[in-house]
């Protein structure tokens, strides 16, 4: 039977009904209609019968789509398309329908074409309306599947944070239609960078686009991405939103990188950075997977992170005109022509000239205008400015003077406006001041929500603000939560403010700040505050501010920012509050003090330990000095020093400053067991093991870890953290089966308490997997420690110190199990990478050289092997004294590699040295020990002395056997005859 004929329906819409249109379409085409896409634009185009029946030239039916382009026309456009539709109706009325998609009620005018409403249905009914609209019988062909294809655009996404859609956004279809093409050329994970100066509607554009196509995605995330801190809390609360686990984790870093996991999968997302300028600070936020990424910025270097880039000019002259029309209705074409003029025909600027001309509806069209083309600044109250042309500045002028003159209250509520970040001007600290923080009129103007909002309102129409809603105090209520200004009027407004009047603003701002402190940084339920507070501290004058309160602030401010892990944001932040407190107070002030001691360790956090240890040293030595200062600083001086010490190295000084200040803070809180103090005994307790001295290490750790249980439970991060380093202590005394089973407790409760991406949990996991490779499970010990590597690596960056570390263990796991080409090439670029971080000659580049040589010597490189092992030996011997346990291990590895190389006499004598040392550093029963002696019987015996190898050896297998049992793979190595080895481990910091 043949099939029917095909029924075609041209489908007419405007540019803004995108996603509307696209859902018809996917209708229409699962019937036997062939459906076919006209975009017009009726706000641009004379009312003219040929519009439409040029259109009519096509077959089938014609389905007019009505939004709200018909509420924007001027009265006399809407009678005149209302004579048009009538016309063109009553002739050809059988093949033109409407439908329309505006929740607004539609003018009589619209009457002719009887529009069929969708909005406010379900898909299902919306569906059967479309179809019996255009003529088109579901039945007849396919069934419609509304589970596939575009979004019924009335179904919003489960995620989706965009703004509000503006409604008098115009123009801009053909930078739409080469943002639409660009996504769909690129495919899945696109990037699209739309870039242009400021004040051309970048953003508008981006929100345009958003609502057109939201319908294409499951998941649309919007990031303010001006300042790189918000920027990245705002795309780190995607992770809840999309429902992942983390937890209750504390760094943004974390949350990231699961936010971006989840978008690896197949959902389709768009995710918006609106105002990203630099590429490198966000790198870390670009996402990928089967979505597109939407820039905006005012540079084109985002091109090197494969962004597409679409240029965004000023508007048209016709775009310009239609703007400012559709702004106030009080100005003609012309009037409007000449206002585009005179600003040059940039969008930010026509919408405040056409809001000021419709809030002053008295004044003169033509004599504005021509105040703009060719006014002196100086009449507005305005002085001339380079960064500003004159018009702009004229318009500004108007603008601020009509609102101080017309409205005072609602003035100085800009003014102090201006003394927060333009980005999200936070106007819920402002309903949540302390009473006396505020001026009395501005007091009650908060005090009551309908004044609030009402002066919010003026203010948005006045400057062109964005307003965003929230709920209120009372329920019934919707107030104000924040608002965006432009970064070009903010900074004219505060540029031209008079030098009193910038204080007093200044000083509210601050007290406004104070007010909305949680004052406990620490407290994850307070994070979404300080992720607030911080871009306002630099624009309030909080970095210049001597009030204690106020620096108190941005104390709390950077603890928090450390404790989310931002440390570079971190660093910038203290280190600005250092330079400008050390000049006003001085430089042993408290407040500068503390600062100092965040700076140092922000710049340990990311791995400049030279300047941490200048500034750490600089500052110790200026609080001994200043009989001013406290001694509670002088006990915070010596401790920060101390853990910049034990990373560069400097283990035994390190330990020096860790027991002054434990004994200083005993003397000075009288009780031993406080958490100050037992955090300090820790640091003590970590620098005693980097020294070698293992038992008592683990001694003052078990210690620490049975005050902590006592004092605040199993479960406290204090508690867990003395655990994992008592397990980390037994499992370097040899002690592997006691080590296994305190880790894997350990394991357990980081698990339940902290994260499992948390920084202590992941090293917890590695020491599990240490604790395992020891005690003879290679295969659980290489999945667990190659999870913990990605994980750190994905967190933190593979030349991170915490990735580092197991990155050198991993390496040696591989090579224990036999993949010596994967081991090398880690091991080869940790190596390489600790002499960058630390320099040749710190410990930890010596041992990471002496794996090297290890697996060299087992691919059979001997010659090579030596050369590296002799020079690994030297460094290490020259950072640490030959007596020192690791000084030990590179020892006995260079007889090995002697050994192979064909010196066993000089292998000899070096084993035999090394072993007495062994004996000094860690007894005669020890793991290091019994290995040296194995390893110099095995000399002994090549040498001809086969009766003292033999005792050596047997001696040897008789300790070790005591320690563990018959079949364990140490014993099991020794018994076979071959060649003992140490691997450098390094130490957790």
């Amino acid at each position: 039977m043949p099939s029917a004929p095909q029924q075609y329906v041209t489908v007419v819409y405007a540019g803004q009904s995108q996603s509307w249109v696209d859902w018809m379409k996917f209708q229409l085409a699962g019937t036997d209609a062939r459906p076919g896409l006209v975009r017009w634009d009726p706000l641009h185009r004379a009312a003219e019968e040929s519009v439409l029946t040029e259109l009519l030239e096509r077959p089938g039916r014609l389905l007019i789509v009505i939004d709200d382009w018909f509420l924007r026309l001027t009265d006399e456009r809407r009678r005149a398309w209302e004579a048009v539709l009538r016309q063109v109706v009553r002739v050809h009325g059988e093949r033109i329908a409407s439908v329309t998609v505006t929740a607004a009620t539609l003018p009589d005018e619209a009457a002719p074409l009887a529009p069929v409403r969708l909005r406010g249905l379900g898909p299902a009914e919306a569906s059967r309306r479309l179809l019996a609209t255009a003529g088109v019988a579901a039945e007849a062909g396919r069934p419609v599947d509304l589970a596939r294809g575009p979004r019924f655009p009335d179904d919003l996404q489960d995620v989706h944070n965009a703004p509000r859609h503006n409604r008098r956004f115009t123009g801009r279809e053909e930078i739409l239609e080469q943002l639409h093409d660009a996504f769909a050329a690129g495919g899945e994970g696109a990037r699209v960078a739309l870039h242009g100066p400021p004040g051309v509607g970048k953003t508008q554009v981006a929100i345009e686009y958003v609502h057109r196509h939201a319908g294409e995605y499951d998941i649309v995330w919007w990031v303010s991405a001006s300042v790189r801190l918000r920027a990245r809390s705002e795309f780190a609360a995607l992770a809840d939103q999309l429902g992942v686990e983390h937890g209750g984790r504390a760094e943004l870093t974390d949350l990231i990188e699961a936010a971006k996991n989840a978008l690896r999968g197949r959902r389709r997302w768009l995710v918006v950075l609106d105002g990203a300028e630099d590429p490198e600070a966000l790198d870390t936020l670009l996402p990928e997977g089967p979505g597109h990424l939407l820039i905006t910025t005012p540079r084109t270097t985002w091109s090197q992170k494969g962004a597409e880039l679409v240029g965004l000019p000023s508007f048209a002259r016709e775009e310009s005109v239609a703007f400012a029309c559709l702004r106030t209705r009080r100005l003609t074409p012309e009037h409007a022509d000449r206002l585009a003029s005179a600003v040059q025909d940039l969008p930010l600027l026509i919408d405040q000239t056409a809001a000021w001309l419709d809030t002053h509806p008295t004044a003169s069209v033509p004599d504005y205008v021509r105040h703009l083309q060719y006014g002196d600044p100086h009449v507005a109250d305005v002085e001339p400015s380079r960064e500003y042309p004159v018009g702009f500045q004229a318009a500004w002028g108007r603008t601020v003077n009509g609102l101080r003159e017309q409205h005072p209250p609602v003035y100085e509520l800009l003014v102090l406006l201006c003394f927060f970040s333009p980005d999200v001007v936070p106007a819920r600290l402002l309903r949540v001041a302390r009473a006396g923080d505020l001026p009395d009129h501005l007091a009650a103007l908060v005090g009551e929500p309908s004044t609030w909002n009402s002066a919010l309102r003026t203010l948005s129409e006045a400057t062109s603000m964005r307003v965003e809603y929230e709920p209120g105090p009372r329920m019934d209520i919707v107030t104000v939560g924040t608002l965006r200004m432009h970064r070009l009027f903010h900074r004219f407004v505060r540029n031209h403010l008079a030098p009193g009047e910038h204080a007093r603003a200044s000083a509210i701002a601050c007290r406004v700040l104070v007010a909305g402190d949680p004052r406990d940084p620490g407290c994850g339920r307070h994070w979404q505050r300080y992720a607030e507070l911080v871009p306002h501290l630099a624009q309030a004058g909080a970095l210049e501010s001597t009030d204690r309160d106020v620096r108190a602030v941005v104390l709390n401010c950077v603890e928090y920012l450390r404790v989310r892990g931002e440390y570079t944001e971190g660093r910038r932040l203290s280190r600005a509050a250092v330079d400008s407190w050390q000049a006003l107070s001085g430089p042993t002030d408290p407040d500068v003090l503390v600062a100092l001691h965040q700076l140092a360790n922000m710049e340990r956090r990311l791995g400049d330990y030279t300047a941490a240890e200048n500034i750490g040293r600089a500052t110790l030595e200026r609080v001994s000095a200043a009989p001013e200062a406290g001694p509670i600083e002088l006990v915070r001086a010596k401790n920060g020093l101390g853990g910049t010490l034990m990373a560069l190295g400097a283990y035994d000084e390190a330990r020096a400053l860790f027991q002054d200040a434990a004994d200083s803070a005993t003397d000075l809180l009288g009780e031993f067991q406080v958490p100050r103090i037992l955090s300090i005994r820790s640091n003590l307790a970590i620098a005693i093991g980097l020294l070698g001295r293992y038992q008592e290490a683990h001694d003052l750790h078990n210690e620490i870890l049975e005050s902590s249980i006592a004092l605040f439970g199993g479960k406290s991060r204090l508690t867990l953290h003395a655990g994992l380093h008592t397990a980390w202590m037994l499992r370097l005394l040899g002690r592997y089966g006691e080590a296994l089973a305190v880790q894997e407790q350990n394991c357990r409760l980081h698990a339940q308490v902290l994260d499992k991406n948390h920084s202590q949990t992941l090293l917890a996991e590695h020491n599990l997997a240490l604790c395992m490779r020891r005690d003879g499970n290679l295969g659980y010990a290489a999945a667990l420690m190659r999870s913990v590597r990605d994980r750190i690596t994905r967190r933190r960056g593979a030349a991170h110190p915490e990735a580092l570390l197991v990155s050198t263990d991993y390496a040696m796991l591989l090579r224990n199990m036999g993949d010596l080409p994967a081991a090398r090439e880690i091991a080869e670029t940790t190596a390489e990478r600790y002499a960058v971080l630390l320099g040749d000659a710190h410990p930890y580049a010596a041992g990471a050289l002496d794996n090297c040589a290890l697996i060299q010597r087992d691919a059979g490189e001997h010659e090579a092997a030596l050369i590296r092992a002799e020079q690994a030996r030297k460094n290490m011997q020259a950072a640490l004294g030959a007596a020192h346990v690791w000084s030990v291990g590179c020892a006995m590895n260079t007889a090995s590699a002697r050994a192979a190389a064909g010196d066993v006499e000089g292998a000899a004598a070096l084993g035999r040295d090394a072993l007495e040392r062994a004996r000094r550093a860690v007894g005669d029963a020890h793991v290091l020990t019994l290995n040296l002696a194995a390893g110099l019987a095995q000399d002994l015996r090549t040498l001809g002395d086969a009766d003292a190898g033999e005792a050596i050896q047997r001696g040897a297998v008789e300790r070790l056997t005591e320690n563990f049992f018959q079949e364990h793979q140490q014993v099991r190595h020794m018994l076979e005859g071959q060649r003992p080895y140490w691997d450098f481990e390094p130490q957790t910091i």
